[in-house]
């Protein structure tokens, strides 16, 4: 049966006050550090004592929320901050379930132990890759700080942080052993769910994410007097590239790969002159380390082959490793428990094919995740939405899981 303390209203209204600051259309334009963000820390903020909790927004932008009471402690969030002009639940719907599962158990007293709050400062990577979380677990240092910059405009991690009323304020690093685990929930940005009518996703796995610069390097010239047979044409190079990769990948494949080329650009991208230099960024997306392996020894294979054909030569960098995360299997149990008692058993185990916090809490502790429908299958845009009997569903779910994580 639903907890008697349980209020779906009172998540709805959360949630809506959290989409009301940065509005967008029918989402939110909420960067990392910008006002609406900052807002929405704050808000989270004074809401955390109505959960017996008290607050702290550490130097990095992590809002936390800490409880005194006795017994075991389960931690619980997400993140505030969104893509630019993106969606209302991506993130902010994590943080609300886990002020309401506090709310819930905090205040019983025959509750087991206590959840305590955490909002993850810019997973959505403006600055960085997962920069409030990897913090949190030891993965960030100074420099890194330092050399942060706002992908958009450039800004340094340093001035934001003033902005923010930050600097110099320490930054809060995971405690050994005070936490039996960590609970996260998010909108499934997929349409698995929805298309299964379907309540919840039980996350198995958290796929790694790969990223790569790939630049060509061709001769700029003039686009009217040069001859086709002559041309190193950097751009040209690129797009046969792309087209190349989608016809020798799939051999080479796992079951869940997905890879995209998510940005190209042309030096000097003016349409008189052929372009001497082109850059790609390419991301592959797998949850078993040893396909990613294998596409990258092949993408470095076809790098050699198209520079030793040329007449352009090709290069492979890559920029980024996120490892694959397994979700534990007794948090999974208590969601699939959960589910069964509050959602009819509507339930799929399934692997997220988006990086998530939760990656990051599994270095340190047990973690797990929850997904609930989106609608459409659309995220990342203002358009992203869940069905209020959705949300409320899998709230309850969330609350019970993490009733039934600390009963152990």
């Amino acid at each position: 049966m639903p907890d008697d303390r349980f209020d779906g209203a009172r998540v709805l209204a959360d949630l809506n006050a959290l989409r009301a600051i940065g509005t967008y259309k029918t989402g939110v334009h909420k960067p990392t550090f910008s006002e609406p963000h900052k807002q929405s820390l704050e808000w989270l903020a004074r809401k955390l004592p109505e959960a017996a909790l008290s607050a702290t927004i550490d130097g990095i932008g992590n809002v936390f929320g800490t409880s005194t009471k006795a017994g075991p402690k389960l931690l619980a969030g997400s993140h505030l901050e969104s893509q630019n002009y993106a969606g209302w639940l991506d993130g902010p719907l994590g943080v609300v379930y886990a002020l309401e599962a506090a709310r819930v158990i905090n205040s019983d007293p025959s509750a087991h132990g206590a959840v305590e709050v955490a909002s993850w400062c810019d997973e959505e990577g403006h600055f960085g890759s997962f920069l409030g979380s990897r913090s949190y677990v030891g993965q960030v240092t100074e420099a890194e700080i330092d050399a942060a910059r706002d992908r958009t405009n450039g800004r340094t991690m340093r001035d934001a942080l003033a902005d923010m009323g930050l600097a110099g304020r320490a930054r809060v690093a995971v405690e050994p052993g005070r936490h039996v685990g960590y609970l996260e929930a998010h909108i499934e940005q997929g349409d698995t769910l929805e298309s299964g009518k379907l309540a919840i996703g039980v996350v198995t796995s958290i796929v790694g994410i790969w990223q790569y610069r790939i630049n060509f390097i061709g001769e700029q010239n003039h686009a009217g007097t040069t001859r086709m047979a002559v041309r190193k044409d950097a751009g040209l190079a690129m797009a046969r590239f792309c087209v190349a990769i989608d016809e020798r990948f799939p051999g080479a494949r796992g079951p869940r790969t997905v890879w995209t080329t998510g940005r190209i650009t042309l030096d000097p991208g003016a349409p008189s002159i052929i372009p001497g230099g082109a850059e790609m960024l390419f991301q592959i997306r797998d949850d078993n380390p040893a396909v990613i392996a294998r596409l990258e020894e092949l993408l470095r294979a076809m790098a050699a082959e198209a520079t030793a054909k040329g007449p352009c030569t090709v290069t492979v960098e890559k920029i980024r490793t996120g490892a694959p995360a397994m979700m534990n299997p007794g948090i999974r149990d208590a969601i699939e428990a959960a589910s069964k008692a509050l959602a009819d058993g509507r339930s799929i185990h399934m692997p997220s094919g988006a990086g998530h916090d939760a990656q990051m809490l599994a270095t340190v502790m047990p973690a797990g995740m929850l997904f609930v429908p989106s609608i459409g299958g659309i995220s990342h845009h203002w358009t992203e939405n869940t069905a209020d009997a959705d949300i409320v569903t899998g709230a309850q779910v969330f609350v019970d899981a993490c009733r039934r994580i600390l009963a152990g």
